[in-house]
């Protein structure tokens, strides 16, 4: 685990009984949880669990039918300008990169924090340059999406979302779009800004990653929370049968 974190005081990221319906189907049923500053936070679960759509709701990509989500002690705004603010201050690397494919690595980089924030592009370039380093990109920051990896494409994503300054980061399976050998570079650099501290609420399947980097493992199933627990217990002595059922799948591969 990366950091010590005490489940006291208030939540940065706090969800109650959220529930969200698409048409007749619900897809997440009467969510509670917490993330606390500094805290790194695997959502794991079999794919149609409500993992990503509840990653969606904190971000408001996706509106939530009942129940209230606090960001810093805010509820979640509607819309406008204090809903772009929000996605300032919660920032999300989705599965597909999302990167504008006519504009350089550093440009992707930069539009954020000059449309949405304000900054001069001088300033916002010279951070965009810094944080494309921090992600292993020198040398990369005048290319375009299309001559770019993946795995690069994905740390230029990261990189775009820390230039907006977050005090959270949700990552939405980052890593599932990858080829097996570019993951661990994408795996590399989320595990530097845990150990930097970063607020981190991560979708994933890379079972090592929730193991040895999160502070905590939050398992869903069919729309619901139905374990959490800290990755050495969760891993080695899950409470729940739905648990244990899905990791006997996931781990015999």
């Amino acid at each position: 685990m990366t950091n010590d974190v005490s489940s006291s005081g208030e939540a940065l990221i706090s969800v109650r009984g959220v529930d969200k319906y698409f048409g007749d189907f619900q897809a997440l049923k009467d969510i509670d949880l917490d993330i606390h500053r500094g805290e790194v936070v695997a959502l794991i679960g079999a794919s149609g669990s409500g993992k990503s759509t509840l990653c969606r709701c904190i971000n408001r990509l996706e509106t939530i039918t009942s129940g209230t989500i606090t960001i810093d002690g805010k509820p979640l705004p509607e819309e406008g300008k204090d809903l772009a603010k929000l996605r300032s201050e919660v920032g999300m690397v989705f599965q597909s990169f999302n990167l504008f494919p006519h504009m350089r690595a550093v440009d992707n980089v930069t539009l954020g924090p000059v449309k949405v924030k304000g900054v001069a592009k001088a300033e916002a370039q010279k951070q965009a340059m810094e944080l494309l380093a921090r992600v292993g990109l020198q040398g990369k920051e005048h290319n375009l999406p299309a001559a770019l990896s993946g795995g690069q494409q994905q740390r230029v994503a990261i990189a775009r979302a820390l230039a907006m300054q977050p005090k959270a980061l949700l990552f939405d399976e980052p890593t599932s779009a990858l080829d097996p050998e570019v993951i661990k570079e994408v795996l590399d650099v989320m595990q530097e800004l845990a150990e930097a501290g970063m607020t981190m609420l991560v979708v994933t399947h890379e079972m090592g990653f929730a193991r040895h980097v999160c502070d905590r493992v939050v398992f869903m199933d069919s729309g619901e929370i139905v374990e959490e627990a800290e990755p050495e217990q969760f891993f080695t002595a899950p409470s729940s049968e739905r648990a244990r059922a899905f990791l006997s799948k996931i781990l015999a591969h």
